[in-house]
């Protein structure tokens, strides 16, 4: 019943900028910690950003100083803003979480993705 579904991405030349925003639904207590991965075409999948429910944060060495990650915690929502967008960051985006359903019941969730693309 849990789901997150992403939405934002799209095409950017570079050095654009794009908002990616993950929204968690359905039937759950709390949220943990939030993420995005991205897989590009024959590369594994990795992470690029996570958010903690502290509110810290860590990011792929690639991604920093351009990309940063936030989280709404009234809206079950984390953002991704990418900033000085390149190519090298063109892949689909996953959004992923730790979700208490019940307390004492936690799991891994992913959205479907959504496809960044970066044109030179």
């Amino acid at each position: 019943q849990v789901q997150l579904v992403e939405s934002g991405g799209g095409l950017v030349q570079a050095g654009g900028s794009l908002r990616l925003s993950c929204a968690a639904s359905g039937s759950f207590f709390s949220i943990d910690d939030m993420g995005w991965y991205r897989q590009a075409p024959g590369k594994q999948r990795e992470l690029v950003a996570r958010i903690f429910s502290s509110g810290n944060t860590n990011y792929i060495d690639s991604v920093k100083g351009r990309f940063t990650i936030s989280r709404d915690n009234a809206k079950n929502t984390v953002v991704l803003q990418m900033n000085s967008l390149k190519p090298e960051d063109t892949a689909v985006y996953y959004c992923n979480a730790d979700i208490w359903r019940v307390v004492g019941a936690k799991g891994n969730y992913w959205g479907q993705g959504t496809q960044v693309t970066v044109s030179s």
